[in-house]
């Protein structure tokens, strides 16, 4: 690594604290936590961390997608949220110190940076900003969970894989070909709206049909976004 990009590796110079709490943080708290921090990369498939496992500090995405799914009792995993550059996962779990709820595996190749739980403490204590962004943040995640459950209940499959489409686009934008830039396969779709990977598949086919959405391989373009959105809204 060059010293620019060593410069730019710093917590305190680093634009990716812009999208997260850190952002409140001050300049020294900043730098106390990037001499500490540790850069990681996590390769497609790998887990950053497990449910159920006593975590020593957070992880702050620098660039990369990850799935934080949670196991139900009859064994099945549900994706409750995809998580991009910006995130910083395992505040929860290091705040209550209390094991994770939630697995969370790298869709794609990523770079996370580690830091150790006890700076965060620290500026918990000492700053009152970032407390509260702490807050704000948890309380947005359980506005997004409360939805989330409220469109299980009162929504069909059809209008949740709709949704869900919309917002991977809205969230993570398009590439140059006008496809959703995050690659789900069928099964992660079908495990975020809750549904078997036949019905996901089965009504994929349909939107297709209809001239909604065209594919390519896993990759997914919205082509009519007035129609798909139609039936979210169940007009």
């Amino acid at each position: 690594m060059n010293k620019n990009q060593q410069k730019h590796s710093r917590c305190e110079n680093c634009i990716i604290k812009q999208l997260n709490v850190l952002k409140v943080l001050k300049k020294e708290e900043l730098k106390r936590i990037s001499d500490s921090k540790i850069t990681k990369t996590i390769k497609k498939g790998e887990a950053i961390f497990q449910e159920g496992e006593k975590l020593n500090g957070v992880f702050c995405v620098r660039d990369g997608v990850s799935k934080l799914s949670k196991m139900s009792d009859n064994g099945k995993s549900q994706i409750v949220k995809i998580a991009a550059k910006g995130e910083v996962l395992g505040q929860r779990s290091v705040i209550t110190s209390e094991k994770t709820n939630l697995t969370a595996i790298a869709i794609n190749d990523m770079e996370v940076c580690y830091i150790p739980k006890n700076h965060l403490h620290e500026s918990v204590d000492n700053n009152v900003e970032f407390t509260k962004a702490i807050l704000k943040h948890m309380a947005k995640d359980l506005k997004f969970a409360d939805d989330v459950i409220v469109n299980m209940a009162q929504k069909t499959v059809k209008q949740r894989i709709a949704e869900t489409l919309r917002y991977l686009e809205d969230n993570f934008g398009k590439d140059n070909e006008g496809y959703i830039a995050v690659i789900l396969t069928r099964e992660d779709i079908a495990s975020i709206v809750g549904t078997a990977k036949e019905a996901c598949i089965r009504t994929l086919t349909v939107f297709k049909k209809e001239k909604w959405i065209t594919t390519d391989g896993k990759r997914i373009k919205i082509t009519d976004k007035k129609a798909l959105y139609k039936l979210i809204e169940g007009l």
